[in-house]
């Protein structure tokens, strides 16, 4: 499902050139649920952003859902991140002023799907994630827990073939973000999703089916250090 070849990615700063990886090599099969670990500035959000078609590498190749993403043209970036890309970040990014269920609409309505039939589905997906008592609520009347609820539920309405998590869990208390986690699992598997989380969160971290451990520019595998931690 997703393929990284000699990947590098690198940055022009004042100071000269900032090198995030180099000749990064990883393979990811399809229905795996692998979290990414690794310090702040470690190039954890780079790489999702590398493998959503948000960003493209310095050079390498990169293959997802079957797709040789680095050779999009923003177009077709943007119709592959629709149809086969399911991302939830640390901030929920939810539109204030629309309700919880405009906001999970929002994909399907880009994709042409009429606002009845968009809105029929979201509110599905808002019962999937246990909120179908809020769906005319706007998200500053939810909690942090609810909000990114309603994300989850915006980034899986679309059916994507890969879910791509930055911190779901990171702007959370520890209870709510064991519950946010939970669904995120719960929906891999019912899915048949491919996963990618980074994630600070070490313990959640090891109850993924494999941990990777960006540092130095390189991938590591980590999950048998978290196994045994």
């Amino acid at each position: 499902m997703v393929r990284l070849c000699g990947v590098t990615k690198s940055y022009r700063t004042a100071r000269g050139e900032l090198r995030l990886f180099e000749g990064l090599e990883l393979e990811i099969g399809a229905g795996e649920l692998v979290a990414v670990v690794g310090q702040s500035g470690s190039g954890k959000s780079t790489l999702l952003h590398l493998l959503g078609a948000l960003d493209r590498p310095s050079s390498g190749r990169i293959y997802c859902a079957s797709t040789q993403v680095n050779e999009l043209n923003a177009r077709d970036a943007a119709r592959f991140r629709n149809e086969q890309i399911g991302y939830v970040w640390q901030f929920h990014y939810l539109l204030p002023e629309f309700t919880a269920q405009e906001n999970v609409a929002m994909p399907l309505m880009a994709r042409g799907v009429d606002r009845t039939a968009a809105m029929t589905e979201a509110n599905r997906w808002l019962d999937r994630v246990g909120l179908e008592n809020r769906a005319t609520h706007r998200p500053g009347e939810m909690s942090g827990g609810e909000q990114q609820r309603v994300a989850l539920a915006r980034a899986l309405v679309t059916k994507p073939k890969l879910l791509l998590a930055d911190e779901p869990t990171g702007d959370l208390d520890a209870g709510t973000a064991e519950m946010v986690f939970g669904w995120i699992q719960e929906l891999h598997r019912e899915q048949g999703l491919t996963s990618l989380l980074v994630t600070h969160n070490l313990e959640l971290a090891g109850r993924c089916a494999r941990v990777i451990r960006l540092e130095r520019g390189r991938l590591v595998d980590a999950s048998p250090e978290l196994r045994d931690s």
